[in-house]
């Protein structure tokens, strides 16, 4: 297909409706993903012998690759065609969830999930970059509106899918479901969108890429494999460090560069800078909490994985309905106070989830689940869009590339970083007295494997004592959340600026489709 304009003829093509459906199930695989993983981790642990650790990386691999790729992503579809580049990224996807639902041990399926996360980086900006080439800005809005909704319904959807396939198949049919709606994606691409490029866009940076990957894995590496190996081990500090050298050579090689893949110099924007580090902060913690909740659910209070998936319901429904209420709060009491309110009510949320015992039950964590998922929804939007607002419109779609690699970060580093917190403090508190070494080695690599154990052994102490051990784990995350939550809120009461005006319409029917997109997906927690 040639390379067109974006002429009305092409935006009113009967087809372009059917092209945005293929685009939103291409969106919707993608929103999901991550909350299926979330959920199939305990299993997929149990029947793998997977530790927490590589657990961790079982989730950490995608987001790494997702966060270090998704800028250079970008720039390849300018350069060389966005459908072209979308058809290719929904390639390497289904190859990812092909190996992924084949794989056979942890190393596999890690491999699996850094392929997809290459495709998912090559998806997210593309899909959203093709609108303009479909419809014209009397119809945009109402494009990215559904596309926003499909990313929104990804997110309760992953768990009870995923709980659904758990309970019905094999571990492997978490991977197999992305497989049809690729390759419908895949399908409708190659017969319905038009191709569009931007030549004139800034080239690809492949030693920028390179330093961005190395220095983000070196990071995680070391914050994963801190709580085993110890944090004065010479290779962690020789990871620390590399990272530290890594990124800090990114930095100084982009703000040299005359049209930067990562424009540092936005940064220096008040507004943009305290809104991301909110936004950023608020991934931190949802990733966490996305990592520990399922096992606490399904190995702690014994649910099967659909009913771990409906359980989790609670945080995503009031995460929904927070993010879509938070616009008119904005307009009426203002930016920087419906942010701080959010961030206020998540520390509260994660200060009572804090207080949990083994004894709770599950009515007291719905309770602080629903508040958790209002504080997202009154935090994340608002601060999305005032990082955005903050910048010059010329500057909105580099600026909202780099908000949504440093959410990426953030998610990735939650996710090391909490999840390890959890790992250490539950091998610490396990009780493994009268286990033979292997056996105890095997019970501390997670909560899963030490009921795995108990059950061979017929030890009730054993499972009492790893239901306790990983709760106060879990107690610990949950107290961190809490702290860097309210620290957050303070932060942003002090540095944030306040923007009360709600946009004129004629402001709206300007917006950058590739920032409204962002915006979009932001609010979708994608």
């Amino acid at each position: 297909m040639a390379t067109v304009t974006q002429s009305n003829d092409v935006r009113r093509d009967p087809r372009r409706w059917w092209a945005l459906g293929a685009l939103v199930a291409s969106m919707l695989t993608l929103g999901f993903d991550t909350t299926i993983l979330n959920v199939a981790l305990p299993t997929m642990a149990g029947e793998l012998g997977a530790t927490t650790g590589q657990q961790q990386w079982m989730a950490d691999s995608y987001v790494i690759v997702f966060a270090a790729l998704m800028l250079p992503a970008g720039l390849l579809g300018d350069r060389f065609g966005r459908r072209r580049m979308l058809i290719a990224g929904l390639g390497i996807f289904l190859a990812g969830s092909v190996a992924g639902s084949l794989a056979g041990d942890v190393n596999w399926v890690i491999a699996a999930r850094t392929v997809m996360g290459v495709g998912a980086a090559l998806v997210t900006p593309l899909a959203l970059s093709v609108l303009p080439s479909l419809f014209g800005p009397d119809e945009r809005t109402k494009a990215v509106g559904v596309i926003s909704a499909a990313s929104s319904l990804g997110l309760p959807l992953g768990p009870i899918i995923g709980g659904w396939l758990l309970n019905h198949f094999w571990w492997g049919s978490v991977f197999l479901v992305n497989i049809p709606m690729a390759a419908i994606g895949i399908a409708a691409c190659v017969f319905l969108l038009p191709e569009t490029k931007d030549p004139a866009s800034p080239r690809v940076d492949t030693l920028s890429t390179a330093f961005t990957a190395a220095g983000l894995g070196a990071l995680i590496y070391a914050i994963i494999e801190a709580p085993s190996r110890g944090w004065g081990d010479p290779l962690i500090v020789g990871m620390l460090i590399g990272s530290a050298l890594l990124l800090t050579a990114l930095v100084l090689r982009e703000r040299r560069m005359e049209r930067p893949m990562l424009d540092m110099t936005l940064l220096s924007h008040r507004g943009f800078l305290f809104s991301s580090i909110a936004a950023t902060l608020v991934m931190f913690v949802l990733s966490g909490l996305l990592f520990v909740l399922p096992q606490y659910l399904q190995a702690v209070l014994g649910n099967d994985a659909l009913g771990t998936g409906v359980r989790l319901l609670p945080m995503m429904g009031g995460l929904i309905i927070a993010a879509r209420a938070a616009q008119p709060l904005v307009n009426k009491f203002g930016s920087r106070a419906v942010v701080c309110a959010g961030l206020v009510v998540l520390a509260f949320a994660a200060l009572l989830g804090s207080r949990t015992t083994v004894d709770s039950g599950y009515g007291f964590t719905a309770l602080w689940l629903s508040i958790t998922g209002f504080g997202f929804g009154f935090s994340i939007v608002p601060a999305m869009d005032g990082a955005l607002g903050a910048l010059p419109r010329d500057r909105a779609g580099s600026g909202a590339g780099l908000l949504m690699t440093m959410r990426q970060v953030g998610a990735a580093i939650g996710i090391a970083l909490l999840g390890s917190l959890l790992a250490s403090t539950f091998r610490d508190r396990l009780d493994v007295t009268g286990l033979p070494a292997k056996a105890a080695d095997t019970a501390g690599e997670s909560v899963v494997a030490a009921h795995m154990v108990a059950q061979k052994a017929g030890s009730t102490d054993l499972i009492s004592s790893a239901n306790s051990a990983y709760v106060h784990g879990m107690g610990l995350v949950l107290l961190v959340c809490g702290v860097a939550a309210l620290v957050t809120a303070l932060l942003s009461a002090a540095f944030l600026p306040n923007t009360p005006a709600a946009p004129t319409k004629q402001e709206e029917a300007e917006e950058d489709p590739a920032t409204a997109g962002a915006i979009a997906l932001a609010d979708a927690g994608q």
